[in-house]
């Protein structure tokens, strides 16, 4: 995973989120993942969460892909990594 964005619709709410995730290398060898979120066509939070490997940014962000979807998020765009 180096890129995905989800979207949350309900129009009964007036509720349109969005959450996207990169994985980036970093500087000094490590990993980030970086997440922001909020509502669709406003600028969103971004807050970055740092690994010391590749596999663990992913890991993490699969993880939060997964329980975004389970509470209603679906995906609108997913870019893999080469080797995945």
């Amino acid at each position: 995973m180096n890129h995905v964005y989800l979207e949350r619709h309900d129009d009964n709410d007036n509720m349109h989120r969005f959450y996207q995730m990169f994985v980036t290398p970093g500087l000094f060898d490590d990993w980030s993942l970086i997440k922001e979120w909020g509502r669709v066509g406003s600028p969103g939070t971004v807050r970055k969460e740092w690994f010391e490997t590749q596999e663990e940014a992913i890991v993490a962000g699969n993880k939060l892909c997964t329980a975004k979807c389970k509470n209603g998020y679906y995906a609108i765009y997913i870019e893999k990594r080469r080797d995945d």
